[in-house]
């Protein structure tokens, strides 16, 4: 039997628990707030502790080093209703087990706490210091956003920050994902050294290898002189390699090696140069698809793909529009009288499509502030969205309709008159993975909320995660 104890001031979080875990057979503890968690542990040291952050007094991120020195490595599972990249970072900055988002599904956060109390000890000379202090880097941009959809990124930025493995950044233009880049090198522990962004494709095929890998005096005309390419530069930093699937196949062959070995072969020399960089790639093209196509290495592919981080598009964080148009709008104003957003115009950014997404809303907002003559932005104030974005992004559902038409149309099988067939479970079997993944990364994996959104019982989506063979996928550890 293991003792549990729970830190939170929500009675009905702690009952939830209690009634739970008890029934697992643990012995529970409940306190309201930190100080009387380390009152609890100054005489019994727990097996694990569920810890929320709001708490009345001392709030507990802050409580956590404390709790530490009398608690050990007993593993932290970190709870947040108000969750966002500072709190996911610092949680795992203090060396937090796992962070959950309320709300949350009470099993799910049972299987965490079964797999915590499943681990083997650490001893006290191997555990992480975590000595590194984290600021947000206001110059080079903010991630804003308290929607489910958000919190799951700022959890993945705060796990792989402090790691150097290659990590791939996937979303929509205008989502953010140079702004994510950033996020993951300045918390981790090359923020002090340069951070590299290279937009690949700005750059021509025939200086594309010159730039990223240097070049020595007289390898081409006009090359008057040595110059260091853009990896190396970035030497002691973070590369970010955006719009990576532009780049040509001859290229991708290099830069595998300069990634797998840590060196770089400037155009025109033959001996190799060793550099220390990490590797950030974002894309909006679909390189498993490129892959398939052959038109991206398979290799390469799965070296930076390591650490995976898809950015959901804004109309799929629609919680989070007021807050990014109001953040927006101060920024527009700074030099300015404050202004505010009407109810109207917040109606009217909700209802809009957003296919250029956050870069969209800005460029919006920016434009209401200067046509504005007054305090109050209204809805007449926005431009109206775009026609040509409108024509070149058709409706999900249509292109949704469009694709399920073609898979069906390459589908092989005997004379629908005599034989039976399976394609409909075949064509659930292709689709249905996807939009699971979709609403359980939407519900911050709380599958009894991404069970409401579906319409199907929980213990449903239970089967269909199994059947899928998802279920243990995301049930691994922080």
């Amino acid at each position: 039997m293991s003792h549990v104890l729970i830190v939170d001031d929500e009675p009905s979080i702690c009952w939830g628990f209690r009634e739970l875990l008890t029934d697992d057979g643990h012995e529970v503890s409940i306190a309201s707030s930190a100080e009387e968690a380390l009152d609890i542990t100054a005489g019994a040291i727990p097996d694990a502790v569920i810890l929320d952050v709001r708490l009345p007094g001392r709030d507990g991120l802050s409580a956590i080093k404390d709790l530490r020195q009398r608690i050990g490595d007993v593993p932290i599972i970190v709870v947040t209703a108000f969750g966002n990249l500072q709190t996911a970072v610092r949680a795992v900055e203090e060396g937090a087990y796992d962070y959950l988002s309320k709300p949350f599904d009470l099993e799910q956060a049972a299987e965490i706490l079964r797999r915590a109390l499943r681990r083997p000890a650490q001893p006290p000379e191997s555990r992480d210091s975590y000595a590194y202090h984290i600021e947000e880097p206001a110059a080079h941009g903010t991630l804003i956003g308290s929607s489910l959809a958000m919190q799951a990124v700022f959890k993945q930025i705060a796990l792989v920050a402090a790691s150097d493995v290659p990590v791939l950044i996937t979303g929509e233009s205008g989502t953010g994902k140079e702004l994510v880049a950033h996020a993951i090198h300045a918390h981790g522990r090359r923020k002090a050294a340069p951070f590299v962004p290279v937009c690949l494709a700005a750059l021509s095929e025939g200086v594309l290898e010159s730039e990223l890998f240097g070049h020595v005096r007289g390898a081409f005309t006009g090359a008057d002189r040595d110059r260091q390419g853009l990896l190396e530069l970035a030497d002691g930093g973070t590369v970010l390699l955006d719009e990576i699937g532009d780049v040509p196949l001859p290229v991708q062959v290099k830069l595998l090696r300069a990634i797998e070995q840590r060196e770089v072969t400037p155009v025109g020399h033959t001996r190799p140069r060793r550099v220390d960089f990490r590797i950030v790639a974002a894309t909006n093209r679909p390189l498993a698809e490129l892959v398939a196509k052959g038109e991206f290495r398979e290799d390469l592919y799965y070296r930076l793909g390591v650490f995976h981080i898809p950015i959901p598009p804004l109309r799929a964080r629609t919680d989070d529009i007021p807050v990014l148009a109001a953040h927006f709008l101060r920024l527009a104003t700074v030099d300015g009288p404050p202004k505010h957003l009407s109810k109207a115009a917040l109606a009217d950014l909700a209802s809009r499509p957003w296919h250029g997404n956050v870069r969209e809303l800005r460029n919006a907002v920016e434009r209401a502030a200067v046509v504005t003559r007054g305090d109050v932005v209204d809805s007449e104030h926005f431009p109206p969205p775009s026609p040509l974005l409108s024509a070149a992004n058709p409706s999900v559902e249509g292109q949704l309709g469009r694709l399920a038409a073609e898979w069906a149309a390459q589908q092989k099988f005997d004379s629908p008159e005599t034989a039976p067939g399976d394609l409909y479970e075949r064509f659930l079997n292709v689709t249905e993975p996807a939009l699971l993944e979709s609403i359980l990364a939407r519900c911050n994996g709380n599958r009894a909320a991404a069970a409401r959104i579906l319409g199907i019982h929980r213990a449903t989506l239970r089967q269909k995660l199994r059947d899928h063979g998802m279920d243990e996928a995301r049930n691994g550890d922080m």
